[in-house]
């Protein structure tokens, strides 16, 4: 970030500075005491199980210019009366500074291939101020507008939902010009009750635009009706069907890690190629280029910077492994991200065996045993060779493969990581495997042993 007097911090955040030097400079943030740079600021967060209160004395000691807390501490500290707040008054007064076009991204699945899309589409109009990785919440995308200096062109926020007015806070503070919303799926529909909920949850951040902004939002999504009502923006859709401004035309795998796709935009066409796979990925770059089209970016040059993006980690993540090839998307799981992987690994060419390991999809409350039933249809269509279940919620969709007569041998379950180490291991040159499951699970955990074998 730009350096900061300790006083000038201590302003933006609306606190009052204790014990330091006013004219000290602050460098950074640091959300944990164990990643603490000289000059960081630490923000004190107090959570559930730990208070970062009790460790402002050990941040101070790593190099810490001041800790940002609520409470007295020992050592150098700015005092705030609530830290998401105090974050939030600094992002707001720094958001004001900037003139440009600001994207924020949201929807249930898709978000962070979607912001790292939209902001190597705007790359065109110059440099671009994103979030990085998945600093999505209310402590981390503030710290995103700290980062802010007059070479930027345009801001890419990445926000994330937990329930209700999570996403209308982040969209006062960053005041987007531009909602993308990628999908409404089932991610935290326990919070919200059902998918109608975690709509009205996504659509605060269309409620936040102007009148002059933009909603680009997906075309055959069933909640585009509810999303377009609560947006006084300009709205502009893309999907696959005729009636979206950004249309897809064309998808066609280039082998596991790369697939070619074209479309036409406002009448103007546009192909590229993707160093990822999956139809779901291609409306995620189409959602992209309709954004920068619409910002002025020329769909052409808009569509050929996705060739270059830098995607996120285990999200359709190639791994080789000896002669087998490993498909690792076990960011998360939800029914459409699960039914989207599933399809992608039925339809690309194969030599060998389909295989799949399947985790439990965590967070979908009284939807889940429907949710899982529903992507065990979809693995009894696409007939797998062999799929590995994990997590008692994975069972309901066994028992659907099972009701599609798919033999059990076909279908075992397993107890603990060692388990998927071992059918993972099982695979032979040609086969391709698909490692997919809820974050909590931490399924990759389950191919380090193999991958330091073959190191």
């Amino acid at each position: 970030m730009k350096p900061l007097k300790l006083a000038e911090a201590a302003g933006l955040l609306g606190g009052q500075l204790h014990g330091a030097d006013p004219n000290a400079l602050a460098l950074g943030f640091a959300l944990d005491h164990r990643e603490i740079r000289p000059g960081d600021l630490f923000l004190a967060i107090k959570g559930h199980r730990v208070d970062g209160h009790d460790f402002a004395t050990a941040a101070y000691k790593a190099g810490a210019a001041a800790s940002v807390v609520e409470r007295e501490v020992i050592g150098p500290h700015i005092r705030v009366p609530n830290l998401v707040s105090a974050l939030a008054h600094m992002a707001w007064t720094l958001r004001g500074r900037f003139l440009g076009p600001v994207v924020g991204v949201t929807g249930s699945a898709g978000k962070t291939i979607t912001k790292e899309f939209v902001a190597a589409a705007l790359s065109q109009l110059g440099p671009v101020l994103k979030t990085e990785g998945n600093r999505n919440t209310e402590y981390t995308v503030p710290l995103l507008w700290a980062e802010l200096d007059e070479t930027y062109r345009s801001v890419v926020v990445e926000m994330a939902m937990r329930g209700e007015g999570q996403i209308a806070h982040l969209a006062t503070l960053s005041r987007p010009t531009v909602g993308l919303v990628t999908n409404i799926g089932y991610a935290h529909i326990d919070l919200v009750g059902s998918r109608e909920g975690i709509a009205r949850a996504k659509a605060e951040l269309l409620r936040a635009l102007p009148g002059d902004g933009l909603a680009v939002l997906w075309q055959e999504d069933e909640f585009l009706g509810v999303l377009r009502e609560r947006t006084k923006a300009r709205v502009a859709t893309f999907g696959e069907s005729s009636e979206a401004d950004c249309r897809i035309e064309s998808y066609r795998p280039l082998g596991w890690d790369r697939c070619a796709i074209g479309g036409v935009v406002d009448g103007q066409k546009w192909q590229t190629e993707l160093r990822a796979v999956g139809r779901h990925i291609a409306r995620d770059a189409a959602a992209a280029i309709l954004a920068a089209a619409r910002l002025g970016v020329d769909a052409m040059a808009a569509a050929g910077a996705l060739a270059g993006a830098d995607l996120p980690p285990m999200r359709m993540q190639i791994v080789p492994l000896n002669e087998a090839t490993i498909l690792l998307d076990a960011y998360n799981a939800s029914p459409p991200s699960v039914i989207a992987a599933i399809e992608t690994l039925a339809e690309l060419p194969c030599s060998g065996r389909r295989l799949a390991v399947l985790g439990e999809m965590m967070e979908l409350g009284d939807h889940s045993e429907a949710a899982h039933r529903e992507v065990g249809r979809a693995l009894a269509l696409h007939r797998l060779d062999r799929v590995l279940f994990v997590g008692p919620g994975a069972d309901w969709a066994r028992e659907e493969c099972l009701a599609a007569g798919i033999e059990a041998v076909r279908l075992p379950s397993a107890s603990d990581h060692r388990d998927v180490t071992a059918f993972v291991a099982e695979a032979g040159p040609g086969d391709a495997v698909l490692v997919k499951g809820s974050r909590v699970l931490e399924l990759e955990r389950a191919l380090e042993p193999l991958l330091r074998s073959t190191s």
